[in-house]
């Protein structure tokens, strides 16, 4: 897939690849960074009371991982995941 077609891609279709790949190739460095990105991309998100929680326990970032490909933290982790997927080999391989 092209730099350009992933930006046509809906952002749940992104998260899947994203992580599918990360997961399917082991790569703990982006799902970290991903991980770390929840508290920023949920504040952007407007939702700051659960930003601030999110810092304090890595235990609930682990548990909303599952969630994160939809709504408006998806949205604003979206270039995470575009980036991410443009700088790897091709997620179906």
């Amino acid at each position: 897939m092209t730099p350009d077609e992933l930006e046509t891609q809906d952002t749940k279709e992104l998260h899947d690849r994203a992580v599918g790949h990360a997961v399917r190739h082991l790569d703990i460095a982006f799902l970290w960074r991903l991980i770390e990105s929840i508290p920023a991309a949920r504040a952007a998100a407007g939702n700051l009371d659960r930003s601030s929680a999110d810092v304090m326990s890595v235990a609930a970032l682990l548990s909303d991982m599952a969630n994160l490909d939809e709504g408006p933290i998806a949205e604003e982790l979206r270039p995470l995941y575009i980036d991410y997927l443009r700088n790897t080999p091709e997620p179906n391989s």
